[in-house]
């Protein structure tokens, strides 16, 4: 009967999620329909899901199609009679969305298909499996119909798209937000009826009681529709050559050449043994092309020189060590393997892999001509709403104006005497996590056996690589698993700085000397001060501060120090817990956690749970679980897990078994206290020790080479940090930062020497072809010698001439800027662009251009760079009045614990936190007058007094305070100083100004 059912996956129309499709079948008696989404497949391994495991509540079976939509109107829908079926429909879909073609107006012949056509919208002739959808608000208009073999293939059309009133009021908001219209301007043809409710399926047939054949035809067609999926069972690619055997052979050959290659002679008989063990386990369960593949992934990789770091639990692994998927030796470590693989788990694994974000999309396309677009694609994902924006999209709707927008988004009121404001509360707390529309995971790609299309549509995104509909849970529930191929930044830094040096300095580095670096005396002393900025994962405020306060000088240290960051540990108060407990280890004294079991467990971490294995741990050898079921509660404690029936029946094993045990409830609930707030933000271990070697990477290129290195970071985008931050510890470490020149610049920032200039692609209005164009010229016939020997030999309109002019990239020739923008005003006249010409442009009458002598000031510079790169190039603190003779430095904050001070901040960052009871709170990061960097804390009574407005200079007063050594200021008043009128600076001439931030930078290099 019901044919054509919508979730919320039809996006801006349906308004049911799965979970609540499957509820309304199970209220009605509903016990067969087909999920029909708008142009979409993304629900139906849910619904699978979600029947198999409440099989028991209410039976449901369900088939799959797909409604086919123009933009706003519908064509017909295709429904799947089997698999054979559905994969046709998949592959019709993907064609017309890689294409961006419209789909047709009438179906092509599908073998293992139904179609049905709205009523306004009937070919002249129906093929066999073609059918004609009448509703019930169309009745009257079939009685007209006199043609009789037509009728014969008319079925009841009965569609679901929301539960009552109130979703179809929902469902007409959701069509306003996709359409950008108002909602009274909606037209009912781009809305639902609002009869498209579900209802018992006796009451349907009392709808179309005059034509009970449609309602037969109806039924027919449903129960002739059907799709099998045995869900978890392994779907993935099953030989990496051409069988098992051939497999097995191949990985243990490779893997035991990577381990004679490790450890050689030193390998004892416990390394051995586990070797031996993971070959047993990962042969019992069918993974040995899931490494080859990796495998063959990293050998892609390294024969290209791509830089690369395997990471996740997969670092958990001996044998992934041995390949060289990942760089952690899980034997140094103690790495748990059956956090990543054990016999008893049924989800796969994945193994994480970082790439440059220059070079991963040329690892996705390897793949992708490996193994074959037919059995390759991108794991989909689905944005949601959220509360804010939901506001926002519902103020628009309702025709507010901007401003009440904006009110009601920044400061609530959902307690309004306003009737709309408190419509826009109630629906835009309805549709936060409705999915709105698809998106592409982080890096997860599928590799299946079977073509791709068996599964799912393919939508074709502008990066270039097919998607699928469905997400990384829905993967696993099917029995796909995941290969993660990242990107970031921090592998870009160092391979370039690596270039750099070889360019700079004719210095080879060999970055792979990672153990030598953890002796490394220099790098120990960065992670003493937390002194990280542009290093991998350890530069943000936060993990300085705990950098400080650890004193850390050792990679294991690091390691632990990159997961107790996270949230869940922070906000248990375990992060404290971890930190004292670290200090009296020190100081030779025991400490006393909340049981001695877990104590002993966890007694590398000094009883803190502190890795996704302490989770596991705990709960096996504690609370008596299984490893499938710590599996499951390690699972269980993020994302959609958490909801699921398999959690909660762990939940209460958990509780069961540690109430058997005797163990005291007020402890056990403490220690569930700490899994459930730290589990669902925690790393696995290797996943951490993988982010801290390349961590040491980082910290050794600062260390010993810190100029290229910070050329390195400011080429990849920077990190955490603003470009101009990095600049700064550039001149910080004792370069001199240079504006561009036309005859040393080049697109990216560039180093000669200590001399950094600063790359073209900074300039905010200097389009890049230009850039490209100067360095193209340059190299092809030599330096630039004049103003007008540039402009002959390059291109140039004047509005780009003046950019170059006034950033100073022709200071070389000894004339003011002022001097030389006269000279291009003279040239291009009225003309808005010169094409070379062959000839000098003053050469043939120099007394013609006798110009006043024009002076620059060393502030105008500087206005210029804020015009024109965001940020000045001289001392920031030449750009404002302030009295260094009252003020407090950085350096002296530790020498001033519990006093009152009064300091100048330039900032550099700010991060916002919320106290446990909801209040906003700020932290921020500036630099002194020396250049020094310094934090402050603003708790929410001083937040709301004294908001952050905007990037500047700041005025603060507070007391220092002292947490484990490091000193950070609580403040009591804070301003934004305004800075110095760009056009009263006076001082004829081209001024020196004295600089205590250029004093402090040569007394620290």
């Amino acid at each position: 009967m019901y044919w054509n059912c919508h979730t919320y996956f039809s996006f801006g129309y349906g308004t049911l999620s799965v979970a609540a499709l499957y509820e309304e079948a199970k209220r009605n008696g509903v016990h067969k329909l087909v999920l029909t989404d708008i142009n979409n497949t993304s629900a139906y391994i849910e619904l699978l899901r979600i029947c198999r495991e409440r099989r028991l509540e209410w039976e449901l079976e369900i088939a799959v199609g797909i409604e086919f939509r123009q933009k706003n109107r519908l064509l017909y829908v295709g429904l799947a009679r089997n698999n054979e079926g559905f994969e046709e429909l998949n592959r019709y879909l993907s064609y017309h969305n890689r294409k961006a073609e419209p789909f047709r107006a009438y179906a092509p012949p599908f073998g293992h298909v139904h179609i049905i056509y709205p009523f306004d919208n009937v070919p002249v002739r129906l093929r066999e499996n073609e059918w004609v959808g009448v509703k019930s608000t169309q009745q009257n208009q079939l009685m007209l119909k006199s043609d009789i073999s037509v009728k014969s293939k008319m079925v009841a059309w009965l569609p679901v798209t929301f539960r009552d009133k109130l979703g179809f009021n929902t469902h007409r908001l959701l069509r306003c937000i996709q359409l950008n219209t108002l909602l009274s301007k909606l037209d009912p043809d781009q809305q639902a009826d609002s009869s498209e409710i579900m209802a018992q399926e006796w009451k349907a047939r009392e709808v179309f009681e005059q034509f009970s054949q449609l309602v037969a035809n109806a039924e027919h067609l449903v129960q002739d529709c059907s799709l099998s999926f045995d869900l978890g069972s392994d779907k993935n690619k099953r030989f990496f050559l051409q069988s098992k055997y051939e497999d097995r052979e191949l990985l243990f050959s490779e893997a035991r050449a990577g381990f004679q290659l490790k450890y050689g002679k030193k390998a004892r008989d416990t390394i051995e043994k586990r070797f031996e063990k993971e070959l047993e386990i990962i042969a019992k369960k069918n993974f040995e092309a899931y490494f080859l593949i990796a495998y063959d992934i990293i050998r892609y990789a390294d024969s290209n020189g791509f830089a690369h770091v395997g990471r996740g639990s997969g670092a958990n692994s001996l044998i992934a060590y041995c390949l060289g998927i990942t760089e952690v030796d899980p034997v140094e470590l103690d790495l748990y393997f059956e956090r990543f693989l054990n016999t008893e788990r049924s989800s796969p694994p994945d193994f994480d892999i970082d790439f440059s974000w220059k070079d991963r999309d040329k690892v996705i396309q390897y793949i992708f001509d490996r193994f074959g677009r037919e059995h390759v694609s991108l794991l989909g994902t689905h944005t949601t709403f959220q509360q804010r924006s939901s506001l926002r999209e519902l103020g628009k709707v309702f025709g507010l104006p901007k401003e009440e927008i904006d009110k009601i988004v920044q400061f609530g009121q959902q307690d309004s005497q306003d009737e709309i404001t408190r419509l826009i509360y109630r629906y835009a707390s309805i549709i936060k996590e409705i999915p709105r529309h698809l998106s592409i995971h982080s890096g997860g790609v599928l590799i299946s056996e079977k073509p791709i299309y068996a599964y799912t549509s393919l939508d074709l995104p502008p990066k270039g690589f097919p998607v699928t509909h469905f997400e990384m849970h829905n993967a696993e529930d099917l029995g796909l698993f995941k290969f993660d191929i990242l990107s970031q930044r921090g592998l870009g830094h160092i391979k370039d700085t690596v270039q750099i040096i070889q360019e700079n300095q004719g210095q080879s580095v060999d970055i792979t000397k990672v153990e030598d670096f953890k002796r490394d005396p220099k790098i120990k002393q960065l992670l003493r001060m937390g002194d990280c900025m542009g290093c991998f994962y350890v530069e943000s405020p936060a993990t300085r501060m705990l950098l400080g306060k650890l004193q850390c000088e050792n990679y294991l240290t690091l390691v632990a120090a990159s997961s107790i960051i996270r949230p869940g540990v922070a906000r248990s108060g375990m992060m404290r817990a971890y930190i004292e407990r670290h200090h009296a280890a020190k100081n030779g004294k025991a400490f006393r956690g909340i049981h001695p079991k877990v104590d002993e467990l966890l007694k590398e971490t000094y009883g803190v749970m502190v890795y996704q294995e302490d989770v596991l741990k705990v709960a096996h050898h504690f609370a008596g679980l299984t490893l499938t079921q710590a599996d499951v509660l390690r699972r269980g404690m993020s994302g959609k897990y958490r909801s699921r029936k398999e959690f909660h029946t762990v939940k209460d094993q958990f509780f069961l078994n540690c109430q058997q045990y005797g163990h005291p409830k007020a402890m056990v609930d403490r220690l569930w206290f700490e899994i459930e707030s730290f589990a669902g933000y925690s790393f696995a271990k290797g996943h951490s020790a993988s982010f801290a070697v390349e961590s040491f990477q980082s910290l050794y290129l600062k260390a010993h080479f810190p100029l290229e290195f910070m050329v390195g970071v400011i080429n990849n985008f920077g990190g955490f940090y603003t470009t101009e931050f990095y600049f700064h510890e550039a001149r910080m470490s004792g370069a001199d930062v240079e504006a561009t020149c036309i005859n040393h610049s080049t697109v990216k920032s560039r180093i000669i020497g200590k001399k950094i200039y600063v790359g073209y692609h900074h300039l905010k209005a200097l389009e890049q072809r230009i850039a490209r164009a100067i360095e193209q010229e340059r190299a092809s016939n030599g330096p630039f010698t004049t103003l007008d020997n540039f402009i002959r030999r390059v291109p140039m309109t004047l509005d780009q001439i003046r950019i170059l002019i006034r950033i100073g990239s022709f200071r070389f020739t000894g004339l003011s800027k002022k001097e030389l923008l006269w000279k291009a005003q003279l040239y291009f006249g009225q003309k808005s662009q010169k094409q070379p010409t062959g000839v000098d442009l003053f050469e043939e009458e120099p007394a013609r251009l006798i110009l006043p002598k024009l002076y620059s000031h060393v502030l105008e510079d500087a206005f210029d760079e804020l015009d024109l790169l965001d940020f000045p190039l001289c001392d920031p603190f030449l750009l404002i009045d302030y009295d260094q003779n009252q003020q407090v430095t950085a350096e002296e904050l530790s020498h001033k614990i519990n006093q009152q001070i009064d300091i100048t901040g330039y900032l550099v960052t700010t991060k916002d936190a919320s106290t446990k009871n909801g209040q906003r709170m700020h932290f921020g990061t500036f630099y002194d007058y020396k250049g020094f960097v310094f934090d402050t804390i603003n708790f929410p009574k001083i937040a709301r007094i004294f908001p952050f407005v905007g990037r500047g200079f700041y005025r603060i007063k507070g007391i220092v305070t002292q947490d484990f050594g490091y000193p950070l200021i609580e403040v009591s008043f804070m301003r934004l100083i305004p800075m110095k009128d760009r056009w009263k600076t006076g001082a004829k001439g081209a001024a020196k100004l004295e600089s205590p931030l250029l004093t402090a930078r040569v007394e620290t290099t």
